[in-house]
């Protein structure tokens, strides 16, 4: 503290251009924490010095400038003003202390400096001191008074006070009176410390020596050198007056309400004297002992002693009023009396509602007539006009009751439901009895806190998720999103599976859920020829306490995948025996050599097939057809093509990617079955197949008799049996559709049309004739629709048996073809 005194007197010595006398009065206070305090006189010159707050703050210019240091103050005007480029608080314009603080002490200006990049915020307090710049003045430069002769000795006579706006030592200090003759001056003092004086008649009066006396009363103040102010007295002496003015009442009472308008004529008094002239005028006025809240609303005609009101009356303020009223004549002899005003109310008062007590938010659950809030609602009035009604808003669950006087409690009267109304308003009107009636509205906001009553619900009954099959374990199959209105723990979801089976195994191994988000996961991958689809149960819990919650039921349905190749059903390739198709030389173009027949226990287009000629010993003899895996000629036959002909298949599915199987067709050009023998014999040939011809041959001729004889039964049976089923449904009226062909155990499981390009044919010969044709029957696709429209069923025994015998028809027919040709072959032989 010391060192920033000494800094600060050697700026102010290094200031030459103010004077001695305002350098001396600028002093550092106190400087801590970022705050300074200094101290200046009144009224200095605008530039003044008033401090270097670089030295008192620990500051310099640099930081000044590139904080931008600025004066910031909540004032209008701005007294002081900063020298960025010295550190200098300086004067800015002109400080009158009495205009700026009046008699308040210590006056002081508050301000701060603010600095940027880092900011800082310096407190700056001026404390300004006053200055002996004004001389005690009174209100009138002349004071008449007139004192009877006959006045007796220590009278007293009221003066004027001066008045000196300075503070401290500067301001009034004492009163003087000249000549002091007849006259003394006795000094007073007030409550708040301030003085008057009274003029006490020292000796008494002789009119007829002296009628005026001129006084001159000087008021002085502290200052160094002090000042002062004068103010002439001219005391006249008049003729005795021995009577005093009389009141007609020694109390006036009058009732007013606190409405009435200003001017109004309130009570005349009057007062009697029994002098005459000039010693019977009588002047009315309010005593000094008079409150001066009375004489700010009450004013007094001092001619005629008219009351009239001049300010605003409340009865809440004050109920009634005292007047002192004096009345005096010019010869200074007084009377007194005294006025009582009573004040009656006016409903010019709102009741006013106070919230003790408010419990926020509540339970949607509440019992009616839980109580939510305690109010004190009171009217400051009295009478009818201090009676308050209260009421709520109607169409709320709410409302108000009385517990005691002014106090009254907000209860519910209802059922709460947070999930319809989250929140309330309620507005409490207050209205009182007056005429007219005032009214105050207070609005509460009452929040509805959750209770676990709504369970978890699911958008839709139930789903419906699709997985590929040979899925990678812990893939997300589906995702399930459940809502519950409560909020928040009561609205948080689980979800949990419900254990079901699937394939008589517990649903759990192969299928978990998300507890947090509700994904299905697939914990196994799926086989589509296994299982199809399967269902699982998912439950959805929240948070509650207890918990709720709801199920739904998810279908799961797998994907078909391609992961299965065709398989070949015909013709069947065995090591150890050698099926060969005969070709007459004589056939036609288009000539049926055979069908390959394949199936893909896929489904959708991974089993739509497609039949490709991949390898032949001659190409241009034969093609396979694409869609059904006919085998045909396409040209004639001519003596060079060779006997032994051996085509490849290849039997493809419409997967992506694709896969396939192949097949191999030994086809046999001849017109007899000695060559077809032959070629028999070179097919096993090439083979490799060492056997005894002669076993064979006798093996061949038992079992060709053997089959021949099973082949008339079979053929018999299956007519037989087909004739009765005919007669059965054409009593029945059925039209039922031709069956697509369907090897027997690769049914088209689900309808997914495995078998889409499908013929059925009826093969038959004639004796003269070495040709061979296949009738072509209907396409399936042509009667499925009408199976699908039936009923949109799968694939049924009775289709599988139908497509069974057709099987067995074609087969059966050329295996006797085939034993007729070996017998004959035999016998030649």
């Amino acid at each position: 503290m010391g060192g920033c005194f000494t800094d600060l007197l050697k700026s102010v010595s290094s200031i030459r251009d103010l004077t001695w006398q305002t350098v001396g009065f600028v002093f550092v206070i106190a400087f801590a924490h970022g705050q300074v305090r200094y101290s200046i006189p009144e009224e200095m010159n605008k530039g003044s010095l008033v401090g270097n707050i670089v030295l008192d703050l620990g500051l310099d210019v640099k930081r000044l400038k590139s904080g931008r240091a600025r004066i910031f103050t909540e004032d209008t005007r701005e007294y002081i003003s900063l020298n960025v480029d010295k550190g200098t608080l300086v004067v800015k314009e002109r400080i009158d202390r009495e205009e700026l603080c009046a008699q308040v002490s210590p006056c002081s200006i508050h301000f701060q400096i603010i600095l940027e990049n880092p900011m800082e915020l310096h407190q700056i307090d001026v404390e300004i001191t006053d200055i002996n710049d004004h001389a005690p003045a009174f209100d009138r430069k002349e004071i008449s008074i007139e004192i009877l002769e006959s006045a007796d000795q220590g009278a007293l006579f009221s003066l004027d006070k001066a008045h000196d706006p300075d503070v401290g030592l500067n301001t009034l200090q004492k009163y003087t009176i000249s000549p002091t003759g007849h006259f003394v001056l006795k000094e007073f003092s007030r409550s708040d410390g301030t003085k008057y004086v009274e003029m006490l008649l020292r000796t008494p009066l002789d009119r007829e020596q002296k009628e005026v006396h001129n006084l001159i009363l000087t008021a002085i103040d502290g200052g160094s050198p002090p000042k002062s102010g004068t103010v002439k007295i001219t005391v006249t002496v008049i003729d005795a007056n021995d009577n005093y003015p009389v009141f007609s009442q020694p109390t006036y009472r009058v009732s007013l309400p606190e409405d009435v308008a200003k001017k109004h004529l309130v009570v005349a008094v009057t007062a009697t004297d029994k002098d005459k002239g000039s010693n019977a005028e009588v002047k009315y006025s309010f005593s000094k002992s008079t409150e001066k809240e009375a004489t700010d609303v009450f004013n007094i005609d001092s001619n005629i002693g008219t009351i009239t009101v001049i300010g605003d009356i409340d009865f809440e303020k004050s109920k009634q009023y005292e007047l002192d009223i004096k009345a005096i004549d010019n010869g200074g002899l007084s009377d007194t009396s005294k006025v009582f005003i009573e004040i009656t109310d006016v409903n010019d008062n709102s009741p006013v509602i106070n919230v003790i007590s408010f419990s926020n938010p509540i339970p949607e659950d509440s019992a009616p007539e839980s109580v939510i809030a305690m109010l004190n609602i009171k009217d400051i009035d009295s009478g009818r006009n201090g009676k308050v009604k209260c009421s709520v808003n109607s169409n709320l669950p709410f409302h108000i009751k009385s517990s005691s006087s002014n106090f009254y409690s907000l209860v519910t009267n209802g059922i709460l439901d947070r999930e319809m109304s989250s929140e309330y308003n309620i507005t409490i009107t207050a209205s009182d009895e007056g005429s007219p009636s005032l009214s105050t509205n207070k609005t509460l906001t009452v929040k509805i806190s959750d209770v676990n009553d709504n369970a978890p619900v699911f958008q839709r009954h139930s789903y419906t998720a699709y997985v590929m099959e040979n899925n990678s374990p812990g893939v997300s199959i589906f995702s399930i999103t459940a809502t519950d209105k409560d909020a928040g723990n009561n609205a948080r979801i689980s979800y949990f599976l419900e254990d079901r089976s699937v394939n008589g195994v517990a649903s759990s191994p192969y299928i978990s859920v998300n507890a947090e988000s509700g994904e299905i996961l697939a914990l196994r991958s799926f086989d589509y020829e296994q299982t199809k689809e399967f269902n699982i149960c998912v439950k959805a819990q929240d948070g509650g306490n207890p918990p709720l919650s709801s199920n739904v039921s998810v279908k799961v349905i797998i994907q078909d995948q391609n992961d299965n190749a065709p398989q070949i059903l015909y013709p069947v390739q065995t090591g150890a025996f050698v099926v060969a198709e005969m070709v007459p030389r004589s056939a036609n173009v288009g000539y049926l050599v055979t069908k390959v027949v394949a199936v893909d226990v896929d489904s959708g287009q991974n089993a739509w097939l497609s039949y490709k000629l991949q390898k032949a010993t001659d190409r241009a003899l034969f093609e396979a057809g694409l869609h059904n895996g006919e085998i045909r000629t396409v040209r004639q036959v001519t003596d060079k093509d060779a006997v032994k002909q051996k085509l490849t298949v290849l039997v493809e599915d419409n997967g992506d990617p694709s896969r396939s199987a192949t097949v191999n067709v030994n086809v046999v050009l001849a017109d007899s079955f000695p060559e077809v023998l032959s070629e028999f014999t070179d097919f096993t040939q090439d083979k490799e197949y060492n056997v005894n011809l002669t076993f064979y041959l006798v093996l061949a001729l038992a079992t060709v008799s053997f089959l021949f004889i099973v082949s008339i039964i079979a053929i018999l049976s299956v007519k037989c049996y087909r004739w009765k089923r005919e007669r059965m449904f054409y009593k029945a009226g059925s039209n039922l559709p031709v069956i697509p062909y369907y090897p027997p155990l690769y049914a088209d499981v689900g309808g997914t049309e495995t078998l889409q390009q499908m013929y059925n044919y009826e093969t038959y010969r004639t004796t003269d004739s070495k040709n061979r044709d296949l009738n072509r029957a209907t396409r399936p696709t042509e009667n499925m629709n009408s199976l699908e429209i039936s009923g949109n069923q799968t694939l049924t025994h009775v289709q599988r048996e139908k497509a069974s015998e057709v099987f067995d028809q074609v087969s059966i027919t050329k295996i006797s073809i085939l034993l007729f040709c070996n017998l004959y072959a035999i016998l030649c032989c």
